[in-house]
């Protein structure tokens, strides 16, 4: 069996309970491979995040911008998320349990007995090229926000117009999204149980309230009136298309798929305030 673990970088906290995990890992006849800047803290030789798909199991040591790092590079690998931020709607496991909880989680997945929930993801499209899956979210925006900024967008959802005009951007959100970057621009929480991706505007001119559509809707959206467009996914910019140009979001092919105890929604909204 292998296992990897990613770490919050730069974080001592984080890479002390990651050679803790690693080494009692270890003593259970179990393959560790750290990431390469946790590695670094340790004086050893790492993996890069895009090649844990090859994992059997992944654990990701910090807040949730840990995990979303982690995640890019899973695939279908399962991932338990440890909590060492304030909020933690990804890692469901306090620093205390960390180290039991993941090896209760090896025995469950030694036994076939583990148990998975899965998240969808999204990915956006253009003429020759495929975004990376995002857990949280996927932006268009012009290269710069505010009176200065903005593009022009006209978005579709299945073919059918929802909204047009000049705005900072747009914003498609999971439900795992929709407590990020989504709540700060105004949009609405999401249950994790929800089926649905919410489509949000940016400081429109004069644009929609934010809509939730089914999983399997297609969002095609027209960039135009500006000199540059970035994609930007789970906050990383991944493409910077010259306008115009469409693009196409949709739900991920493969979704996230998280190992570990149940995150407690609605005790996690109470962290926001």
């Amino acid at each position: 069996m292998l296992v990897g673990i990613v770490a919050r970088r730069g974080n001592r906290r984080a890479s002390f309970l990651a050679a803790d995990i690693r080494d009692r890992l270890q003593n259970a006849d179990v393959e560790v491979w750290l990431d390469e800047a946790t590695a670094e803290a340790h004086e050893q030789s790492g993996h890069p995040v895009s090649a844990m798909d090859a994992c059997d199991l992944v654990v990701a040591i910090g807040g949730d911008g840990t995990f979303l790092f982690a995640a890019r590079g899973v695939g279908d690998t399962p991932i338990v998320g440890i909590n060492l931020g304030e909020v933690g709607f990804l890692n469901a496991i306090g620093p205390e349990e960390a180290v039991e909880a993941v090896l209760n989680e090896v025995e469950a997945l030694r036994a076939g007995e583990l148990t998975v929930r899965e998240a969808p993801r999204l990915v956006a499209e253009g003429d020759d090229w495929v975004s990376p899956a995002a857990v949280n979210e996927i932006v268009l925006q012009g290269a710069q926000r505010g009176p200065a900024g903005g593009i022009d967008l006209e978005t579709r959802v299945d073919g059918s117009l929802f909204s047009s005009g000049r705005a900072d951007g747009v914003l498609a959100a999971t439900p795992t999204g929709s407590t990020a970057y989504n709540l700060s621009e105004g949009g609405p929480l999401v249950h994790p149980e929800a089926e649905a991706v919410v489509l949000n505007e940016m400081c429109a001119e004069s644009g929609m309230p934010p809509l939730a559509v089914g999983l399997d809707s297609e969002i095609t959206v027209r960039l135009a009136g500006a000199p540059e467009a970035h994609v930007i996914v789970d906050g990383r910019v991944t493409r910077s298309p010259e306008p115009p140009t469409t693009v196409t979001i949709r739900t991920a092919d493969t979704p996230i798929r998280l190992a570990g105890p149940d995150t407690e929604f609605f005790e996690a909204l109470n962290k926001l305030e």
